[in-house]
């Protein structure tokens, strides 16, 4: 693990989605730890963050919808070191026609070694932790995956 150079210590950046069935959930989580959340650059994908924005007056930089790609979005800024907590209130209970995507974001926020959320109680835990000030994230480095030999190069 290598630390990101010349960043403040804390969280500085989280991204929340929520499934539709669960974005009320978010929205409640999100205005309970609106103090915490104001001081953080939001990142959420498209109906989620418009809910959020309207409902809890948080400022959000809006990716598109899950199913368009915004989970891939999120994704994305995880693997470029922009989203230091990922919040993703999922349903278990509803089959989603874009669970690969699902699975993608899940697996790049274990691999860039971001802490995860995928409920409240979860959440809580995470922006309530003394390490919500004090986080340094550690970015894997990957040089040797990098570097390695590729058979037939």
């Amino acid at each position: 693990m290598t630390d990101q150079v010349n960043r403040p210590k804390g969280v500085t950046s989280v991204a929340l989605i929520a499934h539709d069935n669960k974005k009320a959930d978010l929205i409640a989580w999100v205005e309970k730890n609106s103090v915490k959340l104001n001081k953080c650059t939001v990142y959420a994908t498209g109906t989620t963050g418009k809910l959020i924005a309207e409902k809890t007056g948080v400022e959000v930089k809006r990716c598109h919808s899950g199913p368009l790609g915004g989970d891939q979005q999120i994704g994305a800024l995880i693997s470029e070191g922009k989203v230091d907590l990922l919040i993703f209130f999922w349903d278990p209970l509803e089959p989603m026609p874009h669970d690969p995507d699902i699975k993608a974001l899940l697996r790049l926020a274990t691999l860039w070694n971001v802490p995860s959320a995928c409920n409240s109680a979860t959440a809580d835990f995470l922006v309530n932790s003394n390490l919500f000030e004090d986080f340094l994230p550690q970015r894997p480095d990957f040089d040797s995956y990098l570097n390695r030999d590729v058979p037939g190069k």
